[in-house]
């Protein structure tokens, strides 16, 4: 979809310095999870754009992507943000990205800060699909605790992994090695590689793992 005005349907705390943004879906818009779009909105005098990953398991009615602050580091995108409304327009284009859930009857998503986006739309998805789920998630500070503790109630294998603590024990848990089981990683580059190394400990195959990189 080309760049397209919409609007802010809703906005909430997803955790701490964490935003979880609804915006209405276009008509023609279709995204799985895991994918992203560029978003557009005037910031001061300018126009500026950033990529948000999809956090909600469909885009039916409406669509979210989530939004994590550092106060020290907070430049004049993230303070706009911090400062949006229900009813506000935003312009979005995408979706974009190919790492994404396919209707896969396992999945095992391992995440890293606001890689607990994707890794939480998918989970739902998988299981709303009948399908089996499995979230490694590391990260400072947990954004979107409801979430995964419903996905966890609901069947799935979920672990929750301190900023420090390693991946590798809690990867070999979630991971089976059953033929219909994909991996997928998401999170910053220093992330994705303690990740990969994790899948390969646990016997997996990290170039079989679908990754997103978030720099």
């Amino acid at each position: 979809m080309d760049a397209t005005e919409t609007t802010v349907a809703a906005v909430r705390e997803a955790g701490e310095n964490a935003l979880a943004i609804d915006l209405e879906t276009p008509g023609g818009f279709e995204a799985e999870p895991g994918q992203f779009v560029r978003l557009t909105a005037p910031v001061g005098e300018t126009t500026e754009s950033r990529f948000y990953t999809v956090s909600s398991p469909n885009t039916v009615g409406t669509f979210e992507f989530t939004v994590g602050f550092d106060p020290e580091e907070a430049g004049p995108f993230s303070d706009y943000l911090r400062g949006i409304e229900a009813g506000d327009a935003v312009t979005v284009a995408g979706p974009f990205g190919s790492h994404h859930y396919e209707a896969e009857p396992r999945v095992v998503v391992v995440a890293g800060g606001p890689g607990v986006g994707p890794a939480v739309a998918i989970a739902e998805r998988a299981l709303a699909d009948d399908g089996r789920a499995a979230v490694v998630y590391r990260d400072d500070a947990v954004v979107h605790e409801d979430r995964l503790s419903a996905v966890a109630a609901a069947g799935a294998d979920v672990f929750l992994l301190d900023e420090n603590e390693p991946l590798t024990d809690a990867v070999a848990a979630a991971h089976t090695g059953a033929d219909d089981e994909q991996t997928f990683v998401y999170g910053f580059e220093d992330f994705v590689a303690d990740a990969e190394a994790a899948i390969e400990a646990a016997g997996g195959d990290p170039d079989a793992a679908k990754i997103e990189s978030f720099g």
